[in-house]
């Protein structure tokens, strides 16, 4: 069996091989009901559809990036899964690179839809330009360098690479590569003239690596010249410190909501406010059962796989990340730089039923639309708000942010310092304290923290 890791990378890709198709016949819709090319501009429902839509897709091509990056570190896997790890990072390298191509292919040529794809969206974290430095990278001769070694290391291991489709987790990434792998196929004559125009050093530290890690950086250097002027430190590892992890386990109840941040990560980019993350803490497998819900129609299946994490580390939750929402040990959310843990005003009773209706969305995919209108796909915090709106009283009032109705994770940190339906219990913010606080002075620091700039 796959590592978690390599599991939520293949279904992150496999999931959004399906959406960026989805993501297209959209695009093509809008373009063909829209009258931008005759009147010169876009209506106020044009535009706020184009957003939408335009919000989606860098939110989802983040997601690949950060798949395609992750693979830094060659060590951290064992040998023998170097094509795993080659076929997951080269498929969702091609739909990036497809997705670009895309927009070229369909919207280059005309003015007024470019300038639309270039315009930034602040409360989404979306830079100006973002579409134009997307294109350049396409022609870049560093780009047609580094594509070269991947293209060749996937024909060069095509038969390999095919007998993993064996792996049902694995398959539809083999149907991405034989489906898009002509949207990658770099000429002999234009990688020679790209060797020319690229530096010596690059060459050199290049060359240096064997074929699959000279496959893997070429494609982590195309994902990194496609990314936009966005600061992050690749190679950061986010943590807390042991002492800090020790007292939140020891704090933590179920039904509380973890709410983090991860500095440098393209991911805070994307989703709206300082604190950009949350996650429904669910407890140990004891405190489930002292809850009545080891029998509950929604965990009994999923029992042994609670077990299971439990071997691994007492205490788990239910997240949403680009992966799906899916149990996880309460390490996921503690690979943070900051944390802050707000508190449900309800009974005993009343988190028992939320859990119990939060574990219905558990295998669901992602919703990078972030659509509270729909159930079949969920965003972190809209785990929080489908398990509790309703309950106990508890309701969640939506703000409109970019054309679409949201619940960010400092809405959450709002309610609490309002003390409607949660209450703050801890956080531990380095930029604002060096020591996890409590109650006062835990929303002292929450309410400093919500004017930080992002």
């Amino acid at each position: 069996m796959l590592p978690d890791a390599l599991q939520a990378h293949a279904r992150t890709v496999t999931h959004l091989a399906v959406y960026f198709e989805e993501l297209k016949q959209a695009a093509l819709r809008l373009r063909d009901q829209f009258a931008v090319r005759e009147r010169g501009f876009f209506s106020p429902s044009e535009d706020e559809a184009a957003r939408q839509l335009l919000i989606s897709y860098w939110m989802a091509r983040t997601a690949l990036f950060e798949v395609v990056i992750s693979y830094r570190d060659a060590d951290s896997l064992p040998p023998q899964l170097q094509p795993e790890r080659f076929l997951i990072g080269y498929a969702a390298a091609l739909l990036l690179v497809d997705a670009a191509r895309f927009l070229r292919e369909n919207y280059h040529d005309q003015p007024v839809i470019r300038a639309k794809l270039n315009e930034p969206e602040s409360h989404f974290g979306i830079p100006p330009e973002s579409y134009d430095t997307v294109q350049r990278s396409l022609t870049s001769p560093v780009h047609v360098w580094h594509l070269y070694n991947a293209v060749r290391y996937q024909e060069e291991q095509a038969t390999e690479l095919h007998a993993l489709a064996a792996d049902p987790l694995l398959a539809p990434l083999v149907e991405v590569v034989d489906r898009l792998g002509p949207r990658l196929q770099v000429s002999v004559y234009e990688f020679a003239k790209a060797r020319i125009r690229v530096r010596t050093r690059q060459l050199s530290n290049t060359v240096r690596r064997n074929l699959v890690d000279r496959a893997l950086y070429g494609l982590q250097k195309v994902a990194c010249l496609m990314v936009t002027d966005r600061f992050t430190r690749l190679g950061h590892q986010p943590s807390l410190p042991a002492s800090v992890a020790a007292e939140l386990r020891s704090l933590l109840r179920p039904g509380d909501v973890i709410v983090n941040r991860k500095e440098f990560a393209l991911t805070n980019y994307f989703l709206p406010g300082y604190w950009p993350h949350a996650a429904l803490y669910l407890g140990e497998s004891g405190d489930l059962e002292r809850l009545g819900l080891r029998e509950h129609q929604e965990l009994k299946p999923r029992w042994r796989r609670m077990l299971e994490l439990d071997q691994h580390e007492p205490g788990r939750v239910l997240e949403a990340m680009r992966d799906g929402v899916w149990l996880r040990s309460v390490r996921t959310p503690f690979r943070a730089d900051a944390i802050a843990v707000v508190r449900p005003l309800l009974s005993q009773q009343d988190i028992a039923q939320a859990i119990g209706r939060g574990m219905l969305h558990e295998g669901k995919a992602y919703d990078f639309d972030f659509d509270f209108t729909r159930s079949d796909r969920l965003v972190c915090t809209e785990v929080v708000y489908r398990s509790y709106q309703g309950i106990g009283g508890m309701q969640f009032p939506l703000t409109r942010r970019a054309g679409r109705l949201t619940l960010a994770a400092e809405d959450l940190l709002r309610l609490s310092l309002a003390q409607t339906g949660f209450e703050p219990l801890a956080v531990y913010s380095p930029h604002h304290a060096a020591q996890l606080l409590h109650g006062p002075e835990a929303a002292q620091v929450l309410a400093a923290s919500l004017r930080t700039p992002t």
